[in-house]
C-alpha cells in the first residue's frame, strides 16, 4: 500500500507501455511503481513490497520475464503476478502460465477495462 492505495509494480522495457499502464491504473485508484528491467523490478519489489505485479514476458532478454517471476518467488513474493504478452491466451496453451507461478496473462495491447476489473477482483476489492 502507498498512501492508502494498493501498490502495483509494472515491469516492462517499453516506456510508452509503462506510461499507459500508469495512467490506466492511477485512474482506477491504484498507486503505481515501474521498472524497465527485470533486475530493477526485483529491486523495487524488495524495497516496496507491491500488492500486485505485472511483468512483460519478453524484455531485454528472451527469458527475462519468466526469470523475474522465478526470482520473485524465491524472494518470498506472495503478491499476485500477471504477465503481459503479445501471445495472450496462447501462452497458456504453449507454456501453462500457472506452472510459471502466474495468476494470469494480459494480452497486448492491454484492455483498460479488463485490466482494472481483473485487478480489482484479484485484490478482493468490492
Amino acid at each position: 500500500m502507498r498512501d492508502g492505495k494498493p501498490l502495483i509494480l509494472c515491469v516492462d522495457d517499453d516506456a510508452d507501455l509503462l506510461d499507459l499502464l500508469r495512467m490506466q491504473l492511477e485512474k482506477g485508484g491504484y498507486a503505481v511503481d515501474t521498472a524497465f528491467t527485470a533486475e530493477e523490478g526485483l529491486l523495487r519489489f524488495k524495497r516496496n513490497k507491491p500488492d500486485l505485479i505485472i511483468v512483460d514476458l519478453m524484455m531485454e532478454e528472451i527469458d527475462a520475464g519468466t526469470n523475474l517471476v522465478k526470482e520473485l518467488k524465491l524472494a518470498g513474493n506472495q503478491a499476485p503476478i500477471f504477465m503481459l504478452s503479445s501471445m495472450g491466451d496462447q501462452l497458456d496453451v504453449s507454456t501453462g502460465y500457472r506452472q510459471l507461478g502466474l495468476d494470469g496473462v494480459f494480452q497486448k495491447p492491454v484492455n483498460a477495462e479488463a485490466l482494472l476489473r481483473t485487478i480489482k477482483a484479484k485484490l478482493g476489492q468490492s
